[in-house]
């Protein structure tokens, strides 16, 4: 993160953003992974989105910040459609038919795709230390995913869901970035949150039927993803998206699978092997070498 420091484009509060972002993501894998044993995944999907969206409506009516203007609704909605919904029902549901090192490996396609649309539509282009150091997080990403894989088999669908969630995940980032131009980070994740959670509708009778038959630590954990790397995190992360470029902030996320080996290892007990530290540490290289400023 000290290289995150040195790029002249960010200064203290846009890096705060970005370490609050990352956490709370990560955290996200942990709690997820404990819901998901008794919510389906357009249930835990819909649970969460509900929760992020009351909270986040708590706080834009504290803030009158009011309705977004005309010109920002084209990308809140693309993003409330791409990423807020269909990402992650299709990242639940593909969590379920593979293993987590599969899944880490194809869902961080993301953060390429980001940095090649951005380029593309959004006229960032394609520093060269920033494609270096994404190929190097990346070959991390594959080295975390196959170390948490156990040798366990995937299935195809599983596979294509995850890609499909990566390239939602894409997509709803390179739209969130124009829509900031015009609306505030708030605006943009409340809404867009919002939108994710009315396409989820469909599932509100399974949420309404498991969410009954839950324990109350499963409920909870639903809450908190509503709450935490939902409400707060989405609007962090538009905050620091508003102030530097998609490609930068997508690779910035690379940290993201670091942190969850740590965290599962510090809350699941689940003691990651020299293999795990090793692509672990090449995501944090690839991140430092993409955000560090040219001399």
């Amino acid at each position: 993160m000290n290289h995150i420091m040195r790029d002249r484009n960010i200064d203290h509060r846009t890096l705060a953003a970005v370490i609050v972002t990352v956490l709370l993501w990560a955290s996200a894998f942990v709690a997820i992974r404990s819901a998901a044993q008794h919510f389906a995944p357009g249930a835990l999907a819909l649970g969460r989105l509900t929760a992020g969206s009351v909270t986040l409506l708590v706080i834009l009516l504290a803030r009158r910040e009011g309705w977004p203007p005309r010109a920002a609704w084209p990308g809140i909605l693309a993003s409330g459609i791409l990423w807020f919904g269909l990402y992650m029902v299709v990242l639940n549901w593909g969590e379920q038919e593979v293993d987590a090192g599969t899944a880490a490996m194809v869902v961080n396609v993301g953060p390429i795709l980001i940095a090649l649309l951005g380029g593309w539509l959004l006229k960032e282009g394609l520093p060269p230390r920033l494609m270096a150091g994404m190929a190097v997080s990346f070959a991390g990403a594959v080295v975390v995913g196959v170390s948490m894989s156990g040798g366990g088999r995937s299935s195809v669908l599983g596979v294509l869901l995850c890609l499909v969630a990566a390239v939602a995940y894409a997509g709803g980032v390179v739209s969130q970035k124009p829509a900031l131009r015009h609306a505030s980070a708030l605006q943009v994740t409340t809404f867009g949150c919002l939108i994710g959670a009315l396409g989820c509708l469909p599932f509100a009778g399974q949420f309404v039927s498991q969410v009954q038959d839950a324990p109350l630590p499963a409920v909870l954990n639903v809450v908190y993803l509503g709450i935490f790397p939902t409400a707060l995190a989405f609007t962090t992360w538009a905050y620091a998206l508003a102030r530097t470029t998609a490609g930068n902030m997508g690779a910035t996320t690379y940290v993201v699978p670091a942190l969850v080996v740590l965290m599962a290892w510090a809350f699941l007990g689940e003691v990651p092997g020299p293999l795990t530290f090793v692509g672990g540490l090449l995501c944090l290289v690839g991140v430092a070498i993409s955000r560090r400023r040219r001399t």
